[in-house]
Formats: C-alpha cells, structure tokens, sequence
C-alpha cells in the first residue's frame, strides 16, 4: 500500500462493504468502518480521512480528526503506562503508542507530555516521542523582531523556557522577557521574536511592542476585568507576580494599560482595585454631552440669525406674573 499513514487525504468511495465503505486512490484502497461514514456519503463521492493502523496494525480510514498528524509536534495526556511504553489519548478510538526508547524522564498516567509524530519503520505504525528537538526545524529566514508566533512551551533550562514555534523551529523564552510567572510545560501561547541572533537561533518574549502590543495589553485587561465581574484587586503598587497571574502583562505594560482605560473613562481606580466604569453610564455621559453640544450650536445659530430678537430678550424687562 502506497497511502500515506497518520495523514489526511482525500479518497473516493469505490463501494459498500459489510463493514462499512471502501475508499481508493489508483490501485490501493482501504475500509471507512461503518461507525465514521457520513449519513450522505454516496458511491463516488470524495471523502478527507485521516490514515492510522487498527488494534492488528493494519491501515484503516477514519473521518474523525486527530490531535496530531504525522510530522506534528502536540501536547497530549497519558492514558497509561503498560510493560512497553505508555498510551497517549490522541484523539482516536486506538491510542498513540509511546515506547519506553523513546520517553524522556518519569511518564505519569493522566500527566501531558509533548511529542512528535512519526511513522514507525519497522511496524509502519503512527507512534509518538518525547525527543522532539532532533525533528526540529531550521528557524527560516526573513524573520523579524516583533513578528507574532505561535508557542508550545515543552521544557525548562537555567536560562528560561523552550518553545516549539509555529509547529515547525526551535526558541528560547529568556527569563528576563516572560515575567515572574513562567508558562507551565505543555501551555500554548502567543509569543513574539525578540531577536534573531547572529547563530541563527532564536529568542522569544510574551511582550508584544509599539502599537500591536498597545493594543494588547488593553485587551487583555479589558477582558480579565470582565471575566472578574468587573473589579481587580491590582494599583500600580501591585507585585509584579500578581499583575502576571491576573493578566498575563508585565507591570509596566499593565501600568501603561490601565493609564490608557482611565484616560478614555472605561476604568475607575480605588485605593485596592481598578473597576470598569457601567457602559450605561458612559452612553448617558456621551448622549448628555452631544445633547448639550447641539443645544449650544443651535442656541448660537438662532442668534445669528435674528440678532434683534436676542437683544431684545437680554434687555427685556420682567414680566408682571413674575
């Protein structure tokens, strides 16, 4: 068989069987069990399957999605250790197999681990490994400082955190550009290049800058305010740590946010706590003010055009019913 294992293709569905459907492409074809074909699948429709092997290591279809592919890097929970390895939930009815020969340190039941995704040699099977820095990629090139990536955090050294960027190259989120409160081994995140040093390798803050990191750090104060019900126990003379944990900003940037929100009036600030200001209020704030605008340009108006009637009124004396 010359279908690809642990990807997704597209094939066509040649026939019924028994068991299911018979999906082909050229000379091979394979089995869609009856459990993953859709209700409208017709003869000589083209579905997209993922290819894995069965309990007996023999190729078959499956229209669910995984949670990895082959060549993919992922996070994914232990199901078990067994006598040879241990059993990843992947996202399948049969669980990734994780040989022993290729695990890094203690693997725990119900504990995440990150792999890769490969294809066995030998069994020709979808398998995971724990070594992923030797399926790393070269960082390309034209990467710029401040350019956006995405981020799987999978281990820890002295000098900060290690980082999977966009699925594909390797990084390192320096201690001094994360913050006090490190990402957690397996946590995914946005991240930006801080640097491209003259190795080749790659540097990496959480910070983003200039008006795109503006923009979200006031979003991510807005958002944790609302998800708080609307008041955070933080002033600019709370602990860097904490500011982190409740926002994921440093306390510079998070000062930087708040200061814009007061200035537009979207926060109030109390000697424990900043607290949004009541939408409502605002729009009462703002209507009042249009309103008082327009009765100023109107007034204005009516005396520039009858100048007699306005100087009549200002000089006129007071009525008798007064």
């Amino acid at each position: 068989m010359t279908l690809p294992i642990a990807e997704t293709i597209e094939l066509e569905i040649l026939r019924k069987a028994p068991m299911g459907l018979i999906l082909g492409r050229g000379e091979d074809d394979i089995l869609l069990p009856k459990a993953v074909v859709p209700s409208n699948a017709q003869i000589g429709d083209t579905l997209s399957v993922f290819i894995y092997t069965d309990s007996e290591d023999r190729p078959i279809a499956t229209t669910l999605t995984p949670l990895a592919q082959a060549e993919e890097f992922a996070c994914l929970r232990v199901i078990e250790v067994g006598a040879k390895g241990a059993f990843l939930d992947w996202g399948l009815p049969k669980d990734l197999f994780l040989p022993f020969s290729s695990q890094i340190g203690q693997v725990i039941a119900n504990h995440n681990v990150i792999v890769f995704v490969e294809v066995d040699r030998i069994s020709q099977r979808p398998v995971a490994t724990m070594k992923v820095e030797g399926h790393l990629a070269e960082p390309p090139s034209g990467l710029l400082e401040g350019q956006g990536v995405d981020l799987l955090i999978y281990d820890e050294t002295e000098l900060g955190c290690k980082a999977i960027v966009d699925g594909d190259y390797g990084g390192l989120l320096h201690f001094d550009d994360r913050g006090r409160v490190p990402p957690e081994i397996g946590s995914a995140c946005r991240g930006y290049i801080s640097r491209v040093r003259s190795d080749g390798k790659i540097n990496l803050t959480l910070q983003a800058s200039g008006r795109e990191g503006a923009d979200h750090a006031l979003d991510a104060v807005r958002a944790a305010l609302r998800e708080a019900g609307g008041r955070l126990p933080l002033t600019d003379k709370s602990p860097p740590q904490e500011i982190q944990a409740a926002v994921g900003l440093s306390k510079k940037a998070f000062k930087r946010a708040v200061g814009g929100l007061y200035k537009v009036r979207e926060i109030r600030f109390t000697e424990s706590s900043i607290e949004l200001v009541d939408d409502t209020h605002n729009a009462e704030n703002a209507e009042n003010a249009e309103n008082a605008d327009t009765a100023d340009t109107v007034g204005e108006a009516d005396k520039a055009e009858n100048p007699a009637t306005a100087n009549d009124t200002k000089d006129a004396p007071a009525s008798d019913d007064a």
